[in-house]
This record gives structure tokens, C-alpha cells and sequence, in this order.
């Protein structure tokens, strides 16, 4: 493919610095591109490497300046750059429409129009499933599940009986939603398990990484709210909540009945108790052991999870604790010299308290 220099800013919206007439044929990191590529800087960190890159267009902020090649400016370089990977790169239609023939259906199964259904895809009894939405290889669909429009389901993923999924919804590699909850009752050493009778409810435009687990509810419902986007390897446990357009990233384990508000995000390793509520806005940093509710509006960090800055501050006592320790043992070792000075001087020593004792 290639594309003139300001067909591309055409589509952005944005405005060309330089020749419009250049003639790009790819899409490139900036010090991987070469002469035809069109590459992207959203770091103020890679400004040196503007004049540096090969490439023949760079697509920058509206207010980067000093520049020796073609720019496209905007105000959102990395949206606008992926934006041209699609033109250059269309997705490919991995999964043909129809359904394959040693795809496994049961009763009462309903599709839309051009759907797809990938070899030894296993739908049970009830499923529904919406207009162009694609179910790929090795895919286990529960009954009773419904699945929305434009939905993409990659292989082998495991959709347990009537969980609801909303349309535009993106489901990575591996991934169990609907999985039972983890809940027992310890009676004299002996752990009885807990029905799980509530289910899984997904909302429009959620993306659900590779290899995560997303309990059904004890009761009621495990819910994840529109646009919610979750990485790899997280789990969320039963009868848990979450907001909308949160950001949870990988290995982050969420304990049951946690609520969570609108535009959350949660850094990685991060780890929530479980019946705790996060407020709107809420920033919770890597690693961190959320024992507590958290306000809206708030970030916070460490464990147990404290505001952002305190939490950092003590980090730095801790950081000092061996230089302390240090200095402590030279003091200790000075007051040693001292101390006999000061017991001799009124003609006494421990020892000879001892023998008057005696």
C-alpha cells in the first residue's frame, strides 16, 4: 500500500509541516524505520531521535518544533499513529463466516447474521450469539449464554452457562469467565464447598486479556462495566463490580464483593481485600495490598495501601534503615567506651557490686 503524506493527515485531521506530497509505505517504530515508513514520537524522551530516524514522515505532538522531515502534528501522536497501523495493516479475517462443520451446537441456538464459528467450538443448549460476531477454535460456550454484535472470542476460551456479554467485546487466548466462585464453609477442619448459583454479566466494548479468571457470583452477579479493559493473567473473584473505562493491568487479583468506580486504574501485582469499595478516579499503584476502602479521587500505593505520597516517603525511611542501623552500632560502640569511665569515677564497677551482693 501506499498512501501520500497528506492523505494520511486527511485522515487524521491534522495538519502536514513540511512536504505533503512525501509517499509513505509502512508503519515503523522510530528507530527501527527506514525511507518510506511513517513512525510516531508521544515521549518528549524520543524528541532527539526526530532528526535521527529514517523514516520519511513522523507523526508529533502540535507543539514539538526544530524538526528536518515531514510532520504530521496532533495532539494525540500514539491514537493517530495507530490509527494509520490499521490503514496499513487491515485485520485479517482469521476465522471463515459460517460455522464450521465440526463445530458442536445444541438445541435452541440462535446466530446472527455473518457470524463465524471455528473448528470443534463447543455451543451449548440456549446460546445466543449476535450479528458478525467471531467464535474461534476450541471455544467452550455454557447454556443459557448470550453473546452481543461484533463480539471477537479467540481460541480456546472457556464461557461458562448464562453469562451475559455485550457487544464490541474482545476475549483473549485461555481466558474463564464464569468459573465457580471460591467460596467454603470450614465445619471442623472440613471445607464444604459453597454453590455458586449467581453468574457473569460484561459489558459493551470490555477487552478481557490472555489467561484471566472472572468468577460467577455467589449469588446476584460478577460484573464489568463498559469499556473496562483488563490485561493478562488477573483474576476477579466472585460478586465483584467494576465501573466504567477501567484499566486493570496484569496480575492483579481482586478479592470477592469488591466495588469498584468509574475510570479505576490498577497497576500491576496490585491486591485487593475483599467487601472494600474503590471511589471514582482512583489511581492504585503496582504491587500495591489494598486492605481498605479508598476514596474517590485518590492514588494510592504500598502495603498496607496508604496516599500515594506517604507511602513513597516511607519507602525512603526504609531505604535508609541499613545506613541507620549502621550508624546506631558506631553510637552504641562510643557509649561503650564511655560507660566504664563513668563507673570507675565513683570508685565502683559492676563487678564489684556484684561481690558486695554476694
Amino acid at each position: 500500500m501506499k498512501k501520500l503524506l497528506r492523505e494520511i493527515a486527511d485522515l487524521l485531521g491534522a495538519e502536514v509541516i513540511g512536504d505533503p506530497d512525501v509517499v509513505i509505505t509502512g508503519v515503523a517504530s522510530v528507530k527501527e524505520a527506514k525511507k518510506g515508513d511513517i513512525t510516531f514520537i508521544s515521549n518528549p524522551k524520543y524528541l532527539p531521535f526526530i532528526n535521527e530516524t529514517k523514516a520519511s514522515a513522523v507523526i508529533a505532538s502540535a507543539k514539538i518544533e526544530g524538526f528536518s522531515r515531514p510532520v504530521v502534528k496532533t495532539n494525540n501522536p500514539s491514537l493517530a499513529f495507530a490509527k494509520v497501523v490499521s490503514l496499513f495493516n487491515p485485520p485479517k479475517n482469521i476465522c471463515n463466516k459460517g460455522v464450521h462443520p465440526s463445530a458442536v451446537l445444541g438445541k435452541d441456538v440462535k446466530l446472527g447474521k455473518d457470524i463465524a464459528i471455528g473448528p470443534y467450538a463447543v455451543i451449548e443448549d440456549g446460546v445466543s450469539i449476535g450479528d458478525r460476531s467471531i467464535i474461534n477454535s476450541g471455544v467452550y460456550i455454557g447454556y443459557d449464554t448470550s453473546i452481543g454484535e461484533d463480539c471477537f472470542v479467540y481460541s480456546n476460551v472457556s464461557i461458562r452457562e448464562k453469562t451475559s456479554i455485550g457487544n464490541r467485546v474482545i476475549i483473549h487466548n485461555g481466558t474463564v469467565i464464569g468459573s465457580d466462585g471460591f467460596g467454603y464453609d470450614t465445619i471442623d477442619k472440613v471445607h464444604h464447598k459453597i454453590p455458586q448459583l449467581g453468574c457473569v454479566v460484561i459489558d459493551d466494548d470490555v477487552e478481557i486479556g490472555a489467561n484471566v479468571a472472572i468468577d460467577r457470583a455467589r449469588f446476584d452477579k460478577t460484573r464489568i462495566g463498559k469499556g473496562t479493559k483488563i490485561d493478562n493473567l488477573v483474576h476477579i473473584a466472585h460478586n465483584v463490580v467494576t465501573g466504567e473505562n477501567c484499566i486493570i493491568v496484569a496480575q492483579v487479583g481482586i478479592s470477592g464483593s469488591v466495588s469498584i468506580g468509574n475510570n479505576v486504574t490498577i497497576a500491576g501485582q496490585a491486591g485487593l481485600s475483599g467487601h472494600i469499595t474503590i471511589g471514582d478516579n482512583v489511581i492504585i499503584g503496582g504491587q500495591a495490598g489494598v486492605t481498605k476502602s479508598v476514596p474517590a479521587n485518590n492514588f494510592v500505593s504500598g502495603y498496607p495501601a496508604k496516599p500515594h505520597k506517604e507511602a513513597t516517603k516511607i519507602n525512603a525511611y526504609i531505604q535508609r534503615l541499613p545506613r541507620l542501623n549502621e550508624t546506631v552500632a558506631e553510637l552504641k560502640a562510643r557509649l561503650d567506651k564511655i560507660e566504664p569511665k563513668k563507673n570507675t569515677k565513683h570508685g565502683k564497677s559492676k563487678n564489684s557490686k556484684k561481690s558486695n551482693r554476694s
